[in-house]
């Protein structure tokens, strides 16, 4: 069999792996295909050196015959045994890799939609041949020949790719890609490799490649929308801060709502309130229903901010394979959005501003401010309580209001989960009944106002459920609670640079819905 039989059979194995692959649901190759895949793509490069081989002796030996050299009496060294090799011309290097293009090309175009490359490949057609080939076979049959839409495989490649550096990095993946184990032992360097590779280079070539080049290639990749590796890159750095975000132990989400803004415009935010009329009045028989005209009460502005960070994952850290710069320094700038939005929630309730109407958010005019300040103990609860319970909307009508949470400085906790969870009343002798025993408040401890105040009295506060009752909201732009990561391509920068940014903006919604006892302070442990 000659070199290019030999290459034109292990193509089309290639091809009848791939088509069985296709065949069973569009599943990606096993780890046995894709050896069996690797093997013959090895056979397929090694005939086509011999055919290359095959190449430049023909273009060495052209011309005529040269004639053997004349005896010489006098010479004493024998001539050498073989002859030199000749150089392959640069036209016959291009025609080799020219052809080692079409056919990859080819055999890629007609892995889409389902066709066998062999004879395209047998016959020298051109990749705009084989496109109007397949073409005219759809417009014959009146649909794509054997085409299914399917997720590309260089996009099942970078799934898997990305959930192999997690797995590597110590990041639980709960459901990995398919292949993923056989790859979270490759280094940055091992993956930059296979990349180009897929993208038709030499694996020889890179594998013999230095890495201080190797990451000017891959640098360069950046540029390039389509290519696999920053892609990689960037969807492990988006997964992991997903999960690291969402794992940040932080507490103002726990009672505070979310809502939702499009632009960052400042938007006036309205409420329909009934006014002055809170009863359905008696219709009598026959009687005329009296009209009644809702009117909206003008709210707090809010206005979504912008915050960020930019970071890079530099030269020595590739060349180092710190494959946990990846996951764990995007992590820990997601975490720092997320704290830099619980410090600024507990910072408004500490500095106690003033709010849409002139007045501060804790206040007597407010009746939500308990005068004199004291740690949390029964009495000091049930008195926050029940100030709450008196609130009055606009129009001096009762607000069913509900406490649901406490929100406390670190030092309370067990104290209050005896208060809220003991049958008597602690410290009595005569077995009183603990009217707070199994009160529907949930205890949110944050460590975050025992920084705020230092060694200052430490407040804390009741906050109603938000049926009941409106008081603090964090809004985001279209909703999206999570930080947002763009890879950018910034000359005169030695490293692979993103930017880490979130929109958020945090607005008080009313007042009634929340109060404050001014604490005590509390002695360091």
């Amino acid at each position: 069999m000659t070199p290019k039989q030999r290459r034109e059979a292990a193509m089309l194995k290639q091809q009848a792996i791939v088509n069985a692959a296709k065949a069973d649901g569009n599943r990606a190759l096993t780890a046995e295909e894709q050896a069996q895949f690797n093997a013959l793509q090895r056979e397929i490069d090694e005939a086509q050196a011999e055919i290359d081989a095959q190449e430049r002796g023909l273009a060495g030996g052209t011309g005529a015959a040269a004639a053997p050299p004349a005896a010489n009496p006098q010479q004493t060294t024998p001539p050498p045994a073989t002859a030199p090799q000749t150089v392959p011309a640069d036209g016959q290097r291009s025609a080799t890799e020219a052809e080692r293009n079409r056919v990859t090309e080819i055999m890629a175009l007609c892995r889409d939609f389902d066709v066998d490359p062999a004879e395209h490949i047998r016959n020298g057609s051109s990749l705009d041949q084989v496109r109007s080939s397949i073409l005219d076979g759809m417009r014959q049959t009146g649909s794509p020949v054997g085409v299914q839409v399917t997720r590309d495989e260089n996009e099942t490649f970078r799934q898997r790719a990305t959930d192999a550096l997690m797995l590597r990095a110590g990041v639980p993946v709960a459901t990995p890609a398919d292949g993923a184990n056989e790859l979270r032992s490759m280094s940055l360097r091992d993956l930059a490799i296979e990349c180009l590779s897929r993208d038709g280079r030499d694996t020889m070539q890179l594998l013999r490649m230095q890495p201080d080049d190797m990451y000017g290639e891959l640098c360069r990749q950046f540029y390039n929308p389509t290519a696999a590796f920053p892609a990689i890159l960037d969807n492990t750095i988006r997964k992991s801060i997903v999960q690291l975000y969402n794992a940040v132990p932080t507490t103002f989400q726990a009672w505070t709502t979310k809502g939702s803004l499009k632009d960052f415009k400042t938007t006036a935010d309205h409420e329909y309130v009934i006014g002055g009329m809170g009863d359905f009045l008696l219709v009598p028989e026959n009687g005329e229903l009296k009209p009644d005209k809702p009117r909206t009460e003008l709210l707090p502005n809010r206005k979504l901010d912008t915050y960020g960070r930019t970071f890079s994952m530099t030269r020595q850290a590739f060349i180092n394979d710190d494959i946990g710069f990846l996951t764990e320094v995007p992590g820990l700038y997601a975490a720092a959005a997320k704290k830099t939005i619980d410090k600024q929630v507990y910072s408004l309730l500490y500095n106690n501003a003033p709010i849409f109407d002139g007045v501060n958010l804790f206040h007597k005019n407010h009746g939500n401010l308990i005068a004199k300040g004291g740690k949390p103990t029964q009495a000091s609860i049930q008195a926050i309580i029940l100030q709450m319970q008196h609130q009055r909307d606009q129009f001096g009508e009762a607000i069913y209001i509900t406490p649901q949470h406490i929100i406390v400085p670190v030092g309370y906790e067990f104290e209050l989960a005896v208060i809220l969870h003991s049958t008597q009343v602690v410290g009595s002798n005569n077995n009183d009944i603990n009217p707070l025993y199994n009160y529907p408040i949930n205890i949110i401890q944050t460590p975050v106002l025992n920084a705020l105040a230092g060694d200052k009295e430490v407040p804390w506060f009741m906050v109603a459920n938000t049926a009941s009752a409106k008081h603090i909201q964090v809004d985001y732009l279209n909703g999206q609670e999570t930080p947002t990561v763009r890879r950018m391509e910034t000359p005169g920068v030695l490293g692979f640079q993103w930017d880490i940014y979130l929109d958020w903006g945090i607005a008080v919604r009313d007042f009634r819905g929340i109060a404050k006892n001014p604490g005590e302070k509390i002695a360091a442990e």
